[in-house]
């Protein structure tokens, strides 16, 4: 009966080893990998750092980036930091002291006070247009633009983006929605200082004459001349849809008057006038 019960024991214990065993090797392969390490910031004019040296509070400084990226430093003087990452910077400083002898196993850090240097402008139909700062140096369009709060309630679909690559001019414009289509990350692209976003307003058509509800209304994508007459309410009692004609200016600065069919996409900008029926 006893070498029943510590065979039994016995057992249960190679069973719950192996149980461990199994559940920590289960563990190591669906643990999920580490996120990759986010692109650091490079250090621009007008940044504002604060320098420590591990054990030489004589060396603390904190010090604005000048324009040609340059900043002060004591025993070493002018140093040019702009355009390096924090880390790099470090070293920069660290190397320095110690091949002047001045520290032996110098352990420098760098804390970035103020975001000066590398910012991008977001503007028109946002909820908090301004000056946004590049913390990080992988931000994207869709990154300012949620720091921005979003498209405002009066905002299109339009982004133009107008910035400086390979010292030329840039200006690209984007439609919203594709930045979220299938393949829509390709065109999220990295920003860089000195980018400027601007958020269009919806593009608007008016409606008058024989309808429910006269006026200016907002222009969807793809909106046809019917879906047009169903936002104004629709005909009323007296109007007539072969009355219903459409303005439209066009690219020399002249006016036509169109009669499309009820399917034919509208334009920003279009009048839609709805004929009194004269019977």
């Amino acid at each position: 009966m006893m070498q029943s019960l510590r065979f039994s024991a016995m057992a249960s214990g190679l069973l719950l080893g192996l149980g461990v065993a199994f559940s920590s090797a289960a563990t190591a392969q669906t643990a999920p990998a580490a996120p990759a390490a986010a692109a650091e910031y490079r250090l621009g004019a007008g940044d504002v750092v604060r320098i420590n040296v591990y054990q030489n509070p004589d060396l603390t400084l904190e010090a604005r980036v000048s324009e040609t990226g340059v900043i002060s430093y004591p025993l070493l003087g002018n140093i040019q930091i702009g355009g390096l990452g924090v880390s790099a910077a470090e070293r920069l400083i660290a190397d320095g002291l110690k091949k002047g002898n001045f520290v032996k196993q110098p352990q420098v850090s760098l804390a970035l006070l103020q975001v000066r240097g590398n910012q991008v402008s977001v503007l028109g139909q946002v909820n908090r247009p301004g000056r946004y700062p590049l913390e990080v140096a992988d931000t994207r369009l869709t990154d300012l633009l949620a720091t921005a709060g979003g498209v405002a309630a009066t905002g299109g679909e339009v982004l133009v983006i107008t910035g400086t690559r390979d010292r030329k001019p840039f200006r690209t414009e984007l439609e919203l929605p594709s930045l979220f289509a299938p393949n829509g990350r390709s065109q999220d692209f990295v920003l860089q200082n000195g980018d400027v976003i601007w958020v269009d307003r919806f593009p608007l058509l008016y409606i008058y004459g024989e309808v429910q509800r006269p006026g200016q209304i907002r222009l969807d994508r793809g909106m046809t001349l019917m879906q047009a007459l169903a936002a104004g309410g629709g005909l009323n009692q007296r109007g007539t849809e072969r009355g219903i004609r459409v303005h439209r200016k066009g690219a020399d600065g002249k006016v036509q008057v169109l009669q499309p069919s009820m399917d034919e996409p509208l334009k920003d900008g279009d009048i839609v006038y709805v004929r009194e029926s004269l019977f």
